[in-house]
């Protein structure tokens, strides 16, 4: 399998509603991860039983918030929506679809200042230890619009530059809420887009993704590395689907 077959049978298999295939890999192990890194509790099996069945189990005595139950459900319908739109260009209008879509019946709905579906309205940071300064919600609009237009008006995009275009984006947090999640989802689309393996971030290398992120500047092989880890770690999982055979979780 190379990544332009992946990139097919991905649209075909949702189509089908297919399971137990790379596509159903892939939204449980991105969902359970993506979410994971950024503080949901809910557990793989929880993950995949959510993607199968609409059902949850609890675990005895261990609260789980509704959102985080709710942003399990969302991711899938947004992986959903990254495939279905691969054909347009990537624009603001769509990274704010992504968002609207993850953050979709969750309490920050009610909430004005969070401002679902548009940009962020107060200022925020990446981490409160060491934290990284991010672009103040007076510039995020300019400054992610320019982001897009410089990606677009290139010629070709190389892994490293699906890289460079993530740590700027993260740098520019455009969202009250979401920001690495749409990150790693626009990450996944545009190496499908562009020809490339895409990757899952696993949530046991959270350490060393945010150290990736924090230290691109004076090391930027730390986060390169983490994610060409990564996609090795994809494409055996979607060479043993094309084998027949199933893949360790993952997760």
């Amino acid at each position: 399998m190379n990544p332009i077959t992946l990139k097919s049978e991905l649209l075909r298999q949702m189509d089908a509603n297919e399971k137990g295939n790379i596509y159903h890999w892939t939204q449980t192990n991105f969902a359970y991860n993506s979410n994971r890194i950024e503080g949901s509790q809910i557990s793989p099996d929880q993950t995949e039983m959510i993607f199968e069945d609409q059902t949850f189990l609890p675990e005895q005595n261990t609260p789980i918030r509704l959102d985080d139950l709710l942003e399990v459900r969302n991711h899938f319908r947004l992986f959903d929506h990254m495939l279905q739109t691969l054909e347009q260009p990537l624009s603001v209008g769509l990274i704010l679809e992504m968002q609207r879509l993850l953050k979709r019946g969750t309490s920050d709905e009610t909430r004005p200042w969070m401002n679902v579906g548009g940009f962020k309205t107060i200022g925020n940071q990446i981490g409160m230890i060491n934290p990284v300064k991010t672009t103040s919600p007076d510039r995020v609009e300019a400054e992610l619009t320019a982001l897009v237009n410089q990606y677009n008006s290139m010629c070709s995009h190389s892994f490293q530059d699906q890289i460079d275009f993530h740590v700027r984006f993260e740098r520019i947090h455009p969202f009250s809420d979401g920001n690495g999640r749409i990150g790693r989802m626009i990450l996944f689309r545009e190496c499908l887009v562009n020809g490339l393996w895409p990757f899952i971030i696993l949530d046991q290398n959270q350490p060393f993704y945010f150290r990736g992120l924090r230290k691109y500047d004076s090391e930027p092989g730390y986060l390169t590395d983490t994610c060409l880890l990564s996609q090795d770690q994809y494409k055996a999982a979607a060479a043993q689907f094309l084998s027949g055979l199933l893949p360790d979780s993952g997760l």
